[in-house]
């Protein structure tokens, strides 16, 4: 079975809304899985030093989990089956790998308008797609 991976942003509901409306559009269209992902980031050792390992990352996955309520709510009035994932690391390479490995072959970003670290730096859609590397093996869509 096809899968689509939906990358989910914590930090901008309307982008997320967009990548699950895509989401949905593909899914009634093709028999394909939905992988919901939220991409925790490492925390820095000056804020690590207070917790222990096991105390952070439970910390990490709750408010990650958390973070996926919103998009798992909009698949579920859609009546959209899916799969929730909360991964920790830098979120351009942990969303290749996360394709890589769930066999996703598309990634969904959602449409968002342009910002000064996107011009600077590349969005994280394009620097995810640098990381996958040319070929048509993955498919990255948004912005």
């Amino acid at each position: 079975m096809r899968q689509v991976l939906i990358a989910v942003d914590a930090h901008s509901p309307a982008r997320t809304r967009s990548a699950v409306e895509q989401a949905v559009r593909i899914w009634r269209d093709e028999f394909v899985g939905i992988r919901l992902v939220r991409v925790q980031p490492r925390l820095s050792g000056h804020v690590a030093m207070f917790f222990g390992t096991r105390e952070l990352q439970k910390m990490q996955l709750e408010e990650g989990t958390e973070e996926l309520k919103f998009a798992q709510g909009l698949l579920d009035a859609a009546g959209v089956p899916y799969t929730s994932t909360v991964l920790i690391g830098r979120s351009a390479e942990t969303i290749a790998q996360a394709a890589r490995e769930f066999g996703c072959d598309r990634i969904l970003f959602g449409e968002e308008g342009p910002s000064l670290a996107g011009r600077m730096f590349g969005s994280l859609a394009e620097q995810v797609r640098h990381l996958l590397g040319p070929g048509n093996a993955y498919q990255v869509i948004g912005s």
